[in-house]
């Protein structure tokens, strides 16, 4: 995919519900209008990365971008997992993520716990891939100020 590594930015906006509260993996949606700007190479499937909420620290993220087969959703969707423990939802908080390697494509699957047991399968991948320098180096390029934008403001 010759757009990634690929940043995008929105508010957090409420999805189906069923990241928590279903799967115990909650997840932090983008709204239609990011969805829709994905370049046309971003293919349905799951991506790692990394994310901020509302300026603060960097975490590990993994995400699912397409139509959620097992769910048979009718909308495209981009879900971010943040790999860290929120004290509390951050609905209307602006997400920033960098989107840096691919995973696998999106499927169906016979059953939730086979569903659940493939997305800590994801979870477990992005964390190893994300240690490597090459991604630690992007995480610091794109999400750490310079001395430029500290001088000018920005």
């Amino acid at each position: 995919m010759k757009t990634l590594p690929f940043f995008c930015r929105g508010k957090v906006v409420r999805g189906f519900g069923r990241g928590s509260k279903e799967l115990g993996i909650p997840t932090a949606n983008f709204p239609d209008s990011v969805v829709e700007r994905l370049p046309a190479d971003i293919s349905t499937g799951i991506y790692f990365g990394w994310a901020s909420v509302g300026g603060g620290d960097i975490h590990k993220m993994v995400m699912s971008i397409g139509w959620n087969p097992y769910y048979k959703n009718t909308k495209k969707s981009m879900e971010a997992h943040i790999i860290h423990k929120f004290k509390e939802d951050f609905y209307g908080d602006v997400l920033s993520v960098v989107i840096l390697g691919y995973i696998r494509p999106e499927r169906s699957f016979n059953s939730l716990d086979s569903l659940v047991a493939a997305i800590h399968n994801d979870i477990e991948e992005a964390q190893r891939r994300l240690d490597s320098p090459e991604y630690r180096k992007l995480r610091d390029d794109f999400f750490t100020p310079t001395r430029d934008h500290i001088l000018n403001g920005h």
